[in-house]
């Protein structure tokens, strides 16, 4: 059994990934048979509880209110609409429901007590709780943890050089400081982030070097492929290969070993035989449904067909760590304190942003 290692460098990592294909997937598939079943692949459903609106200037984004995408945004769901979808889930057969909120970060009061609710609610229907709500402070993870929360999604999205080439609005320390917010809590990890924004291998290794050397590392990892939107800045982006995608979750999986490594975004764009590929490289998670937050998914059918193809089967809830108790919002230690942090807001100009931003007036 390998032990895991934390102090990973950007070239050690570049030199994972641009071995001869057979050989990275060779040693990726022969890892991942130490730490994880290699026919059972996770099943989680994305739900997005409110949608656009976001002040964020993400290049990537539909949900930016920046931007001109067509996207029909929606207010907070309620408590009963965000249990009747996880029912929906579990009797497809998921295992976790991912919750995501159009914020820049958590803000104490009504919402966000809502939120702990639906929380509650889904971990009493005995399935994984993931929330992606935003940056967040310890308190506010505290009071995530004490509803039941299982994971916080926080991606770093690519690497701290290149997220300056994607982002304005808000700082990548920032990103890390709320995974340490987390880390606090018996709530576990899930980062990872995006290929195909234009950046370049070094780049992505910078990205797993920044969430491999974390300690301990995420227990969850999604690899996402851009999806571009129209309206927004990555319009224009070519999509990746899926050369590129197998060579990223195969180096994935070789410096972050104990880790779920999440085949998220750009499925649609993916054959079976590809998807089978990147299982095979050490994907161990999938989303499922026709939609994630805004962008395309393949039907839940489709991928029940694939996985009885492939001989796969869907992994249980709880099976990597213990559910957590649901503590009820009256018997709660931590209470909300109004807190108002000073998120940074770095405010430099990126140019593809600013003329999908002026689009906008053209469409007016």
């Amino acid at each position: 059994m390998s032990i895991t290692k934390h102090n990973w460098t950007r070239e050690e990592i570049l030199n994972i990934y641009n071995k001869p294909l057979m050989e990275l997937l060779y040693e990726a598939a022969t890892i991942h048979r130490q730490h994880h079943d290699p026919n059972t692949v996770q099943v989680s459903t994305l739900l997005s509880i409110k949608t656009g609106g976001c002040p964020e200037d993400c290049g990537y984004c539909p949900q930016a209110a920046r931007y001109h995408t067509n996207l029909e945004g929606n207010d907070l769901m309620s408590v009963n609409q965000v249990k009747a979808q996880a029912l929906r889930a579990k009797a497809a057969g998921s295992s976790r429901v991912c919750m995501g909120a159009a914020w820049r970060n958590v803000k104490d009061g009504e919402e966000f007590d809502n939120v702990l609710e639906m929380v509650r609610s889904i971990n009493k229907l005995e399935m994984e709780v993931c929330c992606t709500l935003g940056m967040l402070t310890e308190n506010q993870a505290q009071r995530l943890a004490e509803a039941g929360l299982y994971a916080y999604n926080h991606n770093l999205d690519t690497s701290e050089e290149y997220y300056k080439e994607v982002i304005s609005t808000r700082g990548y320390e920032d990103r890390l400081k709320t995974i340490d917010n987390v880390r606090k809590t018996n709530v576990t990890v899930c980062s990872g982030g995006i290929i195909g924004m234009g950046e370049n291998a070094e780049d992505r290794a910078g990205m797993l070097v920044a969430l491999s050397t974390l300690n301990p590392q995420p227990e969850s990892v999604p690899i996402n492929a851009l999806v571009p939107v129209e309206g927004t800045p990555m319009e224009e982006q070519e999509p990746v290969s899926i050369w590129e995608m197998v060579r990223m979750v195969a180096t994935t999986r070789i410096v972050m070993p104990e880790t779920q490594v999440r085949l998220s975004a750009g499925r649609t764009q993916m054959s079976r035989e590809g998807q089978a590929m990147c299982f095979f490289a050490g994907a161990n998670s999938i989303f499922a449904g026709d939609k994630l937050l805004t962008t395309p998914n393949p039907d839940v059918n489709e991928d029940m067909e694939m996985f009885k193809a492939l001989g796969l089967n869907p992994q249980k809830a709880f099976e990597k760590k213990e559910q957590p108790q649901s503590i009820d919002a009256e018997n709660s230690q931590f209470r909300p304190l109004g807190e108002k942090p000073k998120w940074s807001r770095p405010g430099h100009l990126i140019e593809r942003n600013l003329e999908a931003q002026e689009k906008i007036k053209t469409k007016v």
